[in-house]
């Protein structure tokens, strides 16, 4: 079976740390390991984190030298990875038992696979189930996807030797760095739904989908989708040109209204139906 690699990007969140951490040694799927980035921490988060790990040699604790974000703590963390799986995990938010046995199987089906992605649950500050992320659903996965608005999140799985072929997350992103990750990934090939929660995500005042952050993640989104735009060698979207250079979030967002359409949406109701 595949050894999948638990990829955890780590900034001062030593306080939640042991919740990732039980999720991890709980999970029904035991041929795995944990590569920890620490991103130069300044609160007592590695005290926590190596007395929690102990003398467990499954997890693997590094350290930038600097605070270098997140976009370069999470291309280092697959740097060291070594299985042929790779997933990442927030600190602050932790896997139902079933998620790596649930994902790692669905690659023993379809060589072409290069990536999953399933449901995930909004947990509280303190992880208590609150409801299911609704917006995720099965995608149509061709030039003009590009999760926006978002369908496609946790629990994200993806093959180590695709990640390598592509030119890897963007080390100067401090945020949408995961929206960089799927773009890139599913230009190599089949992305598979697991219509099921695998994935608790915490909602708390310093997480990145709080109201400060919003405007910033934003613009870095946009910035990452007409990147793709232009990696794709899109010159038009639904008629409009695409800008040869970025100069602002709406006019990329602009690009995609269309897509949120109802009729946008019948005609990748029928695709899915009789793909």
């Amino acid at each position: 079976m595949n050894k999948l690699s638990i990829l955890i990007a780590h900034y001062n969140n030593g306080k939640y740390f042991l919740e990732c951490y039980n999720s991890i040694v709980n999970q029904t799927y035991k041929n795995w390991e944990v590569i920890i980035v620490d991103d130069a921490s300044t609160d007592n988060s590695i005290k926590i984190i190596e007395k929690t790990i102990n003398s467990d040699d499954r997890f693997k604790l590094y350290r930038n030298s600097s605070n270098k974000g997140c976009g370069f703590t999470k291309n280092e963390c697959i740097k060291y990875a070594t299985g042929e799986i790779c997933a990442y995990l927030d600190p602050d938010d932790a896997l139902f038992p079933v998620a790596l046995e649930i994902s790692v199987k669905q690659y023993l089906f379809d060589n072409e696979i290069v990536a999953t992605y399933s449901k995930m649950m909004m947990c509280d500050e303190n992880l208590r189930l609150q409801k299911t992320f609704s917006a995720a659903r099965r995608i149509v996965n061709d030039r003009y996807f590009f999760n926006c608005p978002i369908q496609l999140a946790h629990f994200f799985t993806f093959r180590r030797e695709v990640y390598f072929k592509t030119k890897g997350i963007d080390p100067n992103l401090k945020n949408a760095v995961d929206q960089d990750l799927y773009l890139k990934i599913l230009e190599f090939g089949k992305v598979l739904f697991i219509n099921e929660d695998l994935y608790k995500y915490r909602l708390h005042s310093t997480g990145i989908s709080q109201q400060s952050s919003k405007q910033s993640a934003k613009e870095s989104f946009a910035k990452v989708i007409h990147e793709a735009m232009k990696r794709r060698g899109l010159k038009k979207i639904h008629y409009k040109d695409v800008p040869d250079q970025y100069t602002n979030a709406e006019e990329i967002y602009k690009l995609l209204n269309y897509q949120i359409k109802p009729l946008f949406r019948i005609i990748n109701k029928l695709k899915l139906i009789f793909r």
